[in-house]
């Protein structure tokens, strides 16, 4: 087992390091332009469907089975080759590797994230977020539930986790308590939803933008998840 760390910071990637709503935004507009309409919105039924499935989003996935059900479409290729070659690295949300550099010297920065098998790791490697971590990636069906692996790998006395989903920071706060300071960066869709706000508690520490984590030093992170109060059922 690796050495134990007094800090480990644990980042997720869609609205948190990179502008993902931006990219389906691009992704509609082009299955609009390829299929027409009627079968974008056929393709994103597939794509929800899925996503309720399996609880994560399956760009790559959902593409397989609209080409099941539409054996004879052959603009399937060019959705595959825009997914496939789409320039993540412009999507990145700004001061993004900054902020990742600044994680880094006080401690292993790694990716934890959930997706695909295919379309998660190359959106991460593209991005130019997989060689900012020093390709320090974990990427799981469901991430809140692994939490022992994520040990197994990154042992440390202490983590700071970075995400856009209330739902995980509040889950992971549950299990790790004062272990763990949560980091809510108020970024995307997700954010965003008065609803999802409404349903959990806050985060240790709450952000505009994740360039606003520069503000913070290491102490501070560190503080506010061991003076947190206990979080409710």
């Amino acid at each position: 087992m690796p050495p134990v760390a007094p800090v480990v910071f644990l980042v997720d990637v869609d609205n948190t390091l990179l502008d993902n709503d931006a990219v389906i935004a691009d992704l509609k507009r082009h299955l609009t332009q390829t299929f027409g309409q009627e079968r974008q919105e056929c393709f994103w039924k597939i794509f929800e469907e899925r996503r309720t499935e399996f609880g994560y989003a399956d760009y790559l996935g959902a593409l397989q089975r609209y080409r099941a059900e539409n054996p004879r479409d052959s603009h399937f290729l060019e959705v595959s080759l825009f997914l496939v070659d789409y320039p993540f690295k412009f999507r990145l949300l700004p001061l993004a590797l900054d902020v990742i550099r600044r994680l880094s010297s006080w401690g292993p920065t790694v990716i934890l994230s959930d997706g695909d098998a295919v379309f998660q790791p190359l959106k991460v490697q593209r991005s130019g977020i997989f060689d900012a971590v020093d390709r320090q990636v974990l990427i799981y069906i469901h991430k809140e539930l692994e939490l022992d692996d994520v040990k197994k790998h990154f042992p440390a006395e202490h983590y700071v986790l970075v995400d856009d989903k209330l739902r995980i920071l509040t889950a992971v706060k549950k299990i790790w308590g004062s272990r763990l300071t949560t980091v809510f960066p108020r970024q995307g869709h997700y954010a965003e939803d008065p609803r999802e706000l409404a349903a959990y508690p806050p985060a240790d520490v709450t952000i505009d933008r994740i360039g606003d984590l520069l503000r913070y030093d290491l102490p501070a992170l560190l503080a506010a998840g061991k003076s947190a109060p206990p979080r409710g059922p």
